[in-house]
């Protein structure tokens, strides 16, 4: 019987460079935004906030890559699965943390959870494509 078996997470330099792309990608868009990337098991790596964005998109942004990680999904798509599920919907999106609204990607490598990125600031379009450009800038 296997006892333990090897996690894939992302790297500390990897996340920098998916929240720099964020940026990056929010400045070409007109906005500013917050980009968080955590590992595997939602733990924050990086979080890089662009000159002018909202205060409170940095708890959004973080909460939004912990429930894309956690979870193992997007927000958008865990949004979709509870949507007409008022009992789960509620139970779900009331847990601390948890985002149910575009932004937050998880980050896979080789089909392996490694990570998640959260964008907030923009319009959700804007969100997402940030988060998009993350995981491009990684090759993923």
């Amino acid at each position: 019987m296997t006892i333990s078996h090897g996690i894939r997470s992302i790297t500390a330099a990897a996340a920098a460079r998916a929240a720099e792309a964020a940026l990056a990608c929010g400045a070409g868009r007109g906005a500013a935004v917050v980009a968080a990337v955590v590992d595997h098991g939602g733990h924050l790596l990086a979080l890089l906030r662009a000159d002018g964005a909202f205060t409170a998109s940095l708890d959004m942004a973080r909460d939004k890559a912990w429930t894309a990680a956690t979870f193992g999904m997007s927000t958008d798509r865990l949004c979709a699965l509870v949507d007409g599920h008022e009992v789960l919907r509620d139970g779900i999106g009331h847990r601390p943390g948890v985002i149910l609204f575009g932004g937050g990607t998880p980050l896979l490598e080789e089909g392996h959870l490694i990570g998640a990125i959260g964008v907030s600031g923009g319009s959700e379009d804007d969100d997402r494509a940030c988060a998009e450009a993350g995981i491009k800038a990684l090759g993923l």
